[in-house]
This record gives structure tokens, C-alpha cells and sequence, in this order.
């Protein structure tokens, strides 16, 4: 079992941890990391590991088995042995890249509301896939009307409710494809704004940014036609 330490805080860059197993394919377990795997459009966590003896380059981040987290070597070199202390220090950048753009999704299906059949994220660009049969017939409006929700700097916040609370209210549920992730008959819920100026809730179990200033100014990219009822939207980071 490893301790999701980004689920705490997603801000931290670097963190202690232990080594308490392998993967079959030469992935590192520890007992906490504040790599995130990828999962939900969400690339894994890249960075570097060290220890008393050595340093390891983190290419990507990987779900094991059961609740394992498992950091897959950039190189086949000799693994830390298991009880050995490490230090991780994460790729900030790109992790910071993919908070503000996972965030911005969380945004775009706000000012499009039609149910989500799929989306990805990299460092500077994001797209959903809505459920849509016709593309917005204003783009430059919709991308207008985008920034100025960001800009309004909505704090961002996640609370926990039971898989019974959720099965009672499916509109939280946006994606139509993807089941929420569950954990011990808990769900994570991503909040954007509070109270009255809450904007937006949806199950999620990725990393964000605290609060939507921090997502900067989007462009609107392509919006693709992907089936009759399958419209692309993309979006990117404009610094």
C-alpha cells in the first residue's frame, strides 16, 4: 500500500519515502509518493529518486497492484534494495503544467455542458471529447467566456463522500465512459469556488491547482468533429 501523498498535498516537490517492493516490469514501490500515476487523462509523475548510494532518473508513474504506486526508471540500472531510504524530488514543472490543464477540463466542462466521453492532458494543451452533435457555433465567445471564469480566481478544494451519496446524485458524474475513481467506498470530489460561487463539483482523483488564477489565459485550439455525436474541444496554455 503507498500513502498517496499528492492527494495531501499537491504543491509538494520533494518528500522521504522507503522502498517496499517491486513490479514485475522493474517499477519501484514506496511507501508514500508524491508521484502521481497516471490515470483519469492525467500523464504519471517524472522526476528523480536518491539515496545514500545512488540516483535513479523517474520516467514515468504507474498504479501496481492493489493501492501500490509504482516509479518507472528512465534506465535499466540496479534497483534501490527493499527498507532502503530515498529522497523523491518531482519534474515540478511539468507537474504544474498538467495541474493548471487538468484544471482548465475541469473549467471547459463548465462553459460546455454535455456529458464527457474523453479527454487527455500534456504540459501546455488539454482536450474532453463532449457528447454533442453540433460544435459551438462561437468559438471566440466560448473561449472569452472561458477566461473570464478562470480569471474570476475560483479557490479550488476536494471533499470525500460515500459511494451511496454518489450512486443518489449522478449528476455529479460528467464522464460517460469512465467510472469515478472509488477508494475503501470513498470518492474524491474536485470543488471549484464555494457556496454560492460554486461553480463546479465532479468526481476526480487527479492533482489541480489551488486556484484558477493559476491556470493563466487559454487559447481555444481545434474543435474536431470525432462521430455524429462526438465533438473535440482543444485547449492551450497561453505561457
Amino acid at each position: 500500500m503507498t500513502e498517496m501523498l499528492f492527494r495531501e498535498d499537491p504543491y509538494a516537490r520533494d518528500a522521504d519515502a522507503r522502498v517496499t517492493g517491486y513490479t514485475a516490469e522493474g517499477g519501484i514501490v514506496l511507501d508514500q509518493s508524491i508521484f502521481y500515476p497516471t490515470g483519469g487523462g492525467q500523464p504519471g509523475d517524472s522526476g528523480v529518486i536518491t539515496w545514500a548510494t545512488g540516483r535513479m532518473e523517474i520516467a514515468t508513474t504507474v498504479k501496481g497492484e492493489g493501492t501500490d504506486i509504482a516509479l518507472v526508471p528512465a534506465e535499466p540500472l540496479e534497483l534501490p534494495a527493499i527498507g532502503t531510504p530515498v529522497q523523491q524530488s518531482l519534474d515540478w514543472e511539468r507537474r504544474f503544467a498538467h495541474m493548471r490543464v487538468h484544471t482548465a477540463l475541469h473549467m471547459l466542462s463548465v462553459v460546455v455542458p454535455f456529458g464527457v466521453t474523453g479527454g487527455s492532458i500534456s504540459v501546455a494543451k488539454g482536450r474532453l471529447d463532449f457528447d454533442m452533435e453540433e460544435a459551438p457555433e462561437d468559438r471566440d465567445a466560448l473561449e472569452d467566456e472561458l477566461n473570464a471564469l478562470i480569471e474570476r480566481d475560483f479557490p479550488v478544494s476536494d471533499l470525500w463522500i460515500g459511494q451511496e451519496e454518489l450512486d443518489a446524485s449522478p449528476w455529479l458524474v460528467k464522464t460517460l465512459r469512465v467510472a469515478p475513481p472509488r477508494g475503501a467506498g470513498r470518492i474524491r470530489l474536485v470543488r471549484i469556488g464555494d457556496g454560492e460561487d460554486q461553480i463546479d463539483l465532479q468526481p476526480c482523483g487527479g492533482t489541480h491547482v489551488a486556484r484558477t488564477g493559476e491556470i493563466g489565459r487559454l487559447r481555444l485550439g481545434k474543435i474536431e468533429k470525432k462521430g455524429r455525436m462526438n465533438r473535440r474541444i482543444n485547449i492551450h496554455l497561453d505561457n
